[in-house]
């Protein structure tokens, strides 16, 4: 059954899946390298809202966070604002939208997937309020990742969830590989991995694996082997991998650590479950996604 044959029931069904609406937070975080190793203290929740708040991305100048967030019974997008430590919401709609990302052509526009029908679209937003267009269309786009302002590297509904990229520059799109993981992240600085590529996980195996591909090229190598029970890693500017499992997040340099180790978290309030992470341009703070229930307590 290829993907345009999907029956709509069916698609309500695996995105409803994706998008499990397990009620979480997000909280931010100092992130500190002290001796070659890194910790997190000074949390403060940027959601405080109950329900599902998730999917956190810092805008490309780390001045603030983007993320989806609940109200009356649907998501939409938030933005939270580093400096005042203020809250706003930037979409109001009558569809659910999810993952959204500043889009890399132009500092006033923003992107997201927003469900058209039922089916997940990738959308370019303004922050002026205009009309949103539509960006690839007739793609089942549930997450993606900017690697320059021409190219997108995405995560595709089918019978396999695939790994694409488009560009527009060219007006071409092309599969890279199935049956991936839903954490695709740009590169920073990655050292001995070599400039310009993303990482994705790789479930071809027995133990997932993290790759690097170069969407030029479309040359992938191998990385490390992802921690077990998690699906959502971040990258350091330095080039280390974060994964989050539980109420810990683990480290890892890639060809230089045998074993991710677990790094200190400062807080107050109980982190667990913990799931999606992202750090800022600077490499000074992390997002992170919590369960709601157990940050509350």
């Amino acid at each position: 059954m290829h993907l345009k044959t999907i029956p709509s029931f069916l698609m309500i069904f695996i995105c409803a899946t994706i998008f499990a609406q397990e009620a979480t937070e997000i909280y931010l975080f100092d992130l500190n390298k002290v001796e070659g190793t890194y910790y997190l203290n000074n949390p403060i929740n940027i959601s405080n809202n109950e329900g599902y708040d998730n999917q956190p991305c810092f805008t490309n100048d780390g001045s603030a966070i983007l993320f989806t967030s609940t109200r009356n019974g649907q998501t939409d997008i938030a933005r939270y604002n580093l400096k005042n430590n203020y809250r706003n919401w930037i979409t109001n709609t009558e569809v659910n939208e999810y993952s959204p990302a500043p889009y890399m052509g132009k500092k006033k526009y923003f992107t997201c997937v927003r469900f058209d029908n039922n089916e997940p679209i990738l959308y370019k937003y303004s922050y002026r309020k205009k009309e949103p267009q539509v960006l690839i269309p007739n793609l089942k786009v549930v997450y993606y990742v900017w690697f320059n302002k021409n190219i997108v590297i995405t995560y595709v509904l089918g019978d396999v969830e695939s790994l694409q990229v488009s560009n527009f520059r060219y007006k071409i799109k092309y599969p890279i590989e199935q049956n991936i993981g839903r954490s695709l992240n740009k590169i920073p600085n990655p050292l001995s991995i070599g400039n310009d590529k993303i990482s994705y996980i790789s479930k071809n195996h027995e133990i997932s694996e993290i790759n690097a591909i170069n969407p030029l090229t479309s040359d992938s190598e191998y990385i490390a082997d992802a921690l077990e029970g998690s699906e959502d890693l971040t990258w350091t500017i330095d080039g280390a991998i974060l994964m989050g499992k539980e109420d810990q997040i683990y480290i890892l340099y890639p060809k230089k650590d045998k074993d991710w180790k677990p790094i200190y978290i400062e807080s107050e309030a109980p982190i667990e479950g913990i799931t999606r992470m992202t750090v800022s341009p600077d490499g000074k703070k992390i997002a992170i996604v919590v369960k709601e229930q157990i940050a509350k307590n």
